[in-house]
């Protein structure tokens, strides 16, 4: 698959599609079902193998243990998907904001930002 990628990169990134299909949902302790149904929904797209088999890495499996939670209290499946999404979102949002204002306090330290009300 990545032969090029040394065995130890590849161990410690969390990118890496190391997981099957079968061994991710014994991982998130759900079935191959959940995994293809949010795939569907487009909140995770597992990489293939040279076979064409799904593959996943630890980062995808943190996102469908996420989803897994809200689907275990109660929320549907493609709910449950787009707030992980939105989540998401949101905290990406809010990490560029910080770097903005953190750049911002740099280039003029006695300039205050006006409150938003």
């Amino acid at each position: 698959m990545t032969a090029d990628i040394p065995l130890s990169d590849r161990l410690d990134d969390d990118d890496y599609p190391a997981y099957t299909m079968g061994r991710a949902a014994e991982m998130l302790g759900t079935t191959p079902a959940f995994l293809r149904a949010i795939g569907e929904a487009r909140l995770i797209t597992p990489l293939r193998s040279d076979g064409g088999h799904r593959r996943y890495s630890r980062y995808q499996l943190r996102i469908a243990a996420r989803a897994r939670e809200l689907v275990d209290k109660g929320t549907p499946i493609e709910a449950a998907c787009r707030i992980v999404i939105l989540e998401d979102q949101l905290e990406e949002a809010q990490r560029i904001n910080a770097e903005y204002r953190r750049h911002a306090e740099q280039e003029a330290p006695d300039a205050s930002f006006p409150a938003s009300g």
